[in-house]
């Protein structure tokens, strides 16, 4: 399934959702502008590597532009690809702006931040011995993610459903679209292990922490749970 829109408005403008969504997206370009060789080199240079963020192994002088601590948040700015990069902004897109009017800009960026954090703590635990870089924004949006579940989990999202050779669009709760979204991130967790292309274990890691997180950080005239809109 890919989400294409939710039906659930927002009143505020999503000043920091859109703001990381530019983020990224420059950052992208510049990593594209590189080329190839350049590009791997500030992979491991601004990309989280459990094993040099643990202190296990040092990265050579000229990788090590930051300390390893600072890459936990320069890596959420790096993206392995377009699709990777287009996915995860698709994501922050249709789930953000919600959860953060749900709780202010600035509480909804520390949200995003601390989101990346345990994602990123997750995926390094899971496999300290790793000298694989990590990047990418998904385990800040899995958090967003795991908010977004418990503040609306009836608000219906417009999905792109692939049946064979036949697409459908269909209306689905979101319950039932991250509910399914996070089961699949389990499974292939357990397929994949902790050696696989994508750090499931990060995505596991920044959802629950939204979760977790969500009922400190939304304003207290929030609910959690809310009714979906009423369509006519």
């Amino acid at each position: 399934m890919i989400p294409l829109h939710d039906d659930n408005p927002t009143r505020t403008f999503p000043l920091v959702t859109v703001s990381l969504i530019g983020a990224c997206i420059l950052v992208f370009f510049w990593q594209v502008s590189l080329g190839p060789r350049a590009g791997q080199a500030v992979a491991y240079s601004l990309g989280l590597v459990p094993a040099v963020l643990l202190q296990r192994v040092h990265l050579p002088p000229e990788l090590a532009l930051v300390p390893p601590a600072l890459t936990i948040y320069t890596s959420m700015f790096l993206h392995g690809g377009l699709l990777h990069v287009a996915g995860n902004m698709l994501y922050l897109w249709i789930f953000g702006n919600n959860v953060e009017e749900a709780m202010g800009h600035s509480r909804f960026l520390v949200f995003y931040l601390i989101c990346g954090t345990a994602a990123a703590l997750v995926q390094t635990f899971s496999n300290p011995a790793s000298q694989v870089p990590m990047i990418g924004a998904s385990g800040a949006i899995s958090g967003v993610l795991g908010a977004y579940l418990l503040l609306f989990p009836h608000a219906r999202v417009l999905v792109l459903l692939p049946l064979g050779f036949l697409f459908y669009m269909v209306r689905i709760p979101a319950g039932w679209v991250l509910g399914l979204w996070f089961a699949l991130q389990l499974l292939s967790s357990t397929l994949a292990g902790s050696g696989g292309g994508i750090a499931f274990f990060a995505h596991i890691g920044g959802f629950i922490a939204g979760m977790l997180l969500i009922p400190v950080f939304k304003r207290r005239t929030v609910n959690l749970l809310q009714p979906g809109q009423q369509r006519r």
